[in-house]
């Protein structure tokens, strides 16, 4: 049982977790493939954020039972916390059942699978190393992820994170470093700061470091490191969002101009009912600071419509407060009801067809916003990291520092050899979504 197939879903946490047990399984001899035709072990790493995710899972499982009896099965991630040792009962042919917090102990899981022991099982949350697993496999070879913080210690009362990531545990500033240089050092040059709630980041080796080791002194920190050319970060929670992240986002142009500050909802009476400890007034002071910041920021969010409760008010609220933010983009969710959160006891659920018909009023909205907003950048010239080329539209495809897809021409098409690399762009077209150009210059780097 030496070569694995991983399927992964959900979130840029859950990509990097199956990095890191990538990392591990090759480590031990492992060989990765592309198809679970060719694997031994089948790994299937979960996400629970939204409706239903139990049942996908376990159809998923059923799938793979059906086409490749035989092999071993693993489930990981949050469904894994979530349902634990009961994986077991609704689908005795898998093996192992390991959540996030217990990657670093995959080794010794590994050792027990090997040695042909039929329920293996990691799922504690109560675990400071986290963080720490053998190694990583990164196949991204310009972009790079680090986790600086698991879990969450907010109770959002629609949310599921609590139950299945465990509480808010940071790493040290040091360790964070340390990885950053030795990514740098391996040729990296864009790294994506990762949390649950990044703004709660705390050095625990420095007593009493809410006072100064916060994430704006860490955004600070791994911006100096030479060699290095951006950094972005997310998630952040508005309860926890200072101004002095806007002004270490002004003060170095490494950092990357560019906020996912999730809202949820544009009512206050709401957001006390979906417990986010915030108000529309303390949301918009978070949004005033972007806005007067001397770098242009873009801004995007999450947006949760049908909340149990909502009123035809509340959600013109939400309408309302789009204005005002402004925001570059927009992650539209239908509310679902999820296991072990408060949301469940509340009564007055919306039904679906309301939820949609809410759901596609925002989207519209936001397409109308993006459509004028993008129209503004027409002839601007943009630096993008080169992400690939697109075979269909002969365009390179890449990323402005605000995180605006720019797809270009080149004159030396394909043969320019761009992948990886920082060219200058200049935009000629726009759409909701992304926008066309041209090269303007040869590559920075």
């Amino acid at each position: 049982m030496k070569r694995f197939y991983i399927e992964t879903f959900g979130c840029q946490m859950n990509a990097h977790d199956s990095e890191k047990v990538i990392g591990t399984l090759v480590g031990r001899g492992y060989e990765q493939v592309a198809t679970p035709e060719a694997a031994e072990l089948i790994m299937y790493n979960t996400c629970s954020i939204r409706d239903k995710a139990e049942q996908k899972v376990f159809a998923r499982l059923q799938d793979f039972k059906r086409h490749h009896a035989g092999k071993t099965f693993a489930v990981l991630g949050c469904v894994a916390q979530q349902e634990g040792e009961k994986i077991f009962e609704k689908a005795p042919h898998v093996s192992m059942v390991v959540g996030s917090a217990s990657y670093n102990k995959l080794p010794e899981l590994l050792v027990q699978i090997e040695r042909g022991d039929k329920r293996v099982t990691g799922l504690s949350l109560d675990t400071d190393d986290t963080f720490e697993t053998p190694l990583t496999r990164r196949d991204n070879p310009h972009k790079a992820y680090i986790t600086i913080i698991e879990g969450c210690d907010k109770s959002c009362a629609y949310c599921v994170v609590p139950f299945t990531r465990g509480p808010e545990r940071s790493r040290t500033l040091e360790s964070v470093l340390n990885e950053a240089r030795e990514l740098i050092r391996m040729g990296y040059s864009e790294i994506q700061l990762l949390g649950q709630n990044v703004n709660s980041f705390r050095d625990p080796a420095i007593p009493g470091s809410a006072l100064g080791h916060d994430f704006a002194y860490l955004l600070r920190r791994i911006g100096e490191l030479p060699g290095l050319r951006r950094v972005r970060f997310t998630t952040s929670h508005p309860r926890d969002f200072v101004k002095d992240i806007v002004d270490a986002i002004d003060e170095n142009p490494v950092l990357c101009n560019h906020i996912h500050l999730p809202v949820q909802s544009g009512s206050t009476t709401m957001l006390e009912r979906m417990q986010r400890l915030y108000s529309r007034e303390e949301y918009l002071r978070c949004i005033e600071w972007m806005h007067r910041a001397k770098r242009e920021i873009a801004i995007t969010t999450d947006l949760i419509v049908g909340f149990p409760g909502e009123t035809e008010a509340e959600f013109e609220d939400t309408m309302t407060l789009l204005d005002e933010a402004r925001y570059e983009s927009m992650f539209i969710f239908k509310y679902s009801r999820r296991p072990n959160t408060p949301a469940l006891r509340y009564e007055d659920h919306i039904t679906e067809e309301e939820k949609t018909r809410r759901f596609l009023i925002l989207q519209e909205k936001q397409r109308a916003m993006q459509i004028r907003q993008n129209a503004e950048l027409l002839g601007r010239v943009e630096e993008v990291l080169v992400e690939g080329w697109n075979s269909a539209t002969s365009q390179w495809i890449g990323k402005t520092s605000q995180n605006r897809t720019l797809n270009f021409v080149h004159p030396a098409g394909r043969e320019a050899n761009l992948l990886g690399q920082y060219a200058m762009a200049r935009v000629t077209r726009t759409g909701p979504s992304s926008m066309g150009g041209e090269a303007a210059l040869e590559p920075a780097v």
